[in-house]
């Protein structure tokens, strides 16, 4: 439904201006937006072997290049994009990202060295910034605080699209014609997404303007300082860094384990443990955004509380995975894991927006991957490459798997920082 002329004197609730139909179809939208973000940002994950044997690089190299290269500009140009966001027309921003993000991962396609591949993996980061953080803050512009857990789990399961596109497709495609090819046929496609974008997408504030619908940007200094002052936000912001460093530091590198240490071929990983991980991730992202609504619409600290016991049940799980040398035992771990740590991730999206307040949310969302990305995604792989080297001069192959296993400790401590910020949301709710 479009509105007529609407007065400013009592803030709009943006999704009032949307048709149930209408929220569905924006939300698909978006849903294809982080499937091109997840899969040109992830697919690195299964060319990292064969990306290995041309250029003769060590793990630390590979985390480098999955890691730091990646998201150092996607961590620093988040946030300047996410101040625009809060004040600008956000399907424009989404638009002109996607493209930049395609561009560069084409480019990764056609490199010749391992720094020109560097090269342009930083420019897939700088382009990705500006698609998360704006089309989060869309999404509670088009569903009521009430939905907003449930609308999020369809939108972070576009993640778990994203990667078994990148870990199937790509593998497959790797296997028949190269890992270059990889890249090209992932990014091209998403020059067309553009337009979809640019064509099908809403912006709420181009409909009855920005004052109506709560009005004047508020100044970053005193943005900064109340995100910072909310108990529950610097807690979910510790609890989701640490989480990263185990989602990028550790399971970018199983594709790796899986060929170098157990002798699977990269065609047999490819299909068989990523149809498995993606299953896990789906169960897991839809289940969590239905318990979310549930709980969380009774008591809000659930919101945060969920995640904890997700990461807390996947640690054990996950270490045991790295103790088996047979695939279809680390399969049924695999799918496991996977179905545990996707099952916190929207809720932890819906805990941010419900203290964050509505001026800043693409703001609060863009400090959090910064700090997640720029620690977790940026050092994570780094990490646990530069332990696998070390430990693979005493162990052989199996100083990867020695590895994993110690970097996923990090789960327990993520475990805590997410129990601790459920205990604050209460105080800290600002819609």
């Amino acid at each position: 439904m479009t509105p007529d002329r609407v007065g400013t004197e009592q803030a709009i609730k943006p999704w009032t201006l949307y048709s149930e139909g209408q929220r569905w179809r924006l939300l698909a939208i978006l849903f294809l937006v982080s499937t091109s973000n997840y899969l040109d940002r992830n697919i690195i994950s299964i060319l990292l072997e064969p990306i290995k044997r041309e250029f003769h690089v060590s793990d630390t190299l590979l985390g480098l290049l999955s890691g730091v290269s990646f998201a150092l500009f996607y961590a620093t140009l988040g946030l300047p994009v996410a101040r625009w966001a809060d004040r600008g027309n956000r399907k424009r921003i989404i638009a002109l990202a996607l493209t930049c993000w395609s561009v560069m991962t084409a480019a990764c396609g056609v490199v010749q060295s391992y720094w020109q591949l560097a090269l342009a993996r930083i420019g897939v980061g700088a382009g990705e910034a500006g698609a998360i953080p704006p089309a989060q803050s869309l999404i509670a512009d088009y569903f009521p605080p009430e939905r907003r857990a449930g609308a999020y789990a369809i939108f972070t399961a576009a993640g778990m699209a994203g990667y078994v596109l990148g870990f199937v497709a790509g593998g497959q495609v790797a296997v028949a014609y190269g890992w270059r090819m990889s890249f090209l046929v992932a990014g091209l496609p998403g020059l067309a997404l553009a337009v979809l974008v640019h064509l099908g997408l809403r912006e709420p504030r181009m409909a009855v303007g920005f004052q109506a619908l709560g009005g004047t940007q508020e100044p970053l200094a005193r943005t900064v300082r109340r995100l910072a002052g909310k108990k529950a936000y610097r807690y979910v912001l510790m609890g989701q860094t640490l989480y990263f460093v185990v989602a990028y530091g550790v399971l970018i590198f199983v594709p790796s384990f899986l060929l170098r240490v157990l002798g699977q071929p990269l065609g047999k990983v490819s299909v068989l443990y990523g149809t498995t991980a993606a299953a896990g991730s789906v169960l897991g992202t839809l289940g969590g955004g239905f318990l979310g609504n549930r709980l969380g619409g009774r008591d809000v600290r659930w919101l945060a509380w969920l995640p904890a016991v997700a990461c807390v049940l996947t640690y054990p799980v996950l270490l045991f995975g790295f103790t088996l040398n047979d695939l279809w035992p680390f399969l049924a771990c695999g799918f496991v894991t996977n179905l545990l740590l996707n099952a916190g991730l929207p809720l932890v999206y819906a805990a941010i927006q419900a203290v964050c307040g509505a001026k800043r949310r693409a703001m609060a969302v863009a400090v959090m991957f910064f700090f997640a990305n720029l620690i977790g995604f940026g050092l994570g792989p780094v990490l646990t490459g530069a332990i696998s080297d070390a430990l693979t001069a005493r162990w052989g192959v199996g100083g990867l798997r020695y590895a994993l296993m110690s970097v996923s400790t990090v789960l327990l401590a993520s475990s805590w920082c997410f129990y601790r910020c459920g205990c604050a949301m209460p105080n800290d709710i600002e819609e």
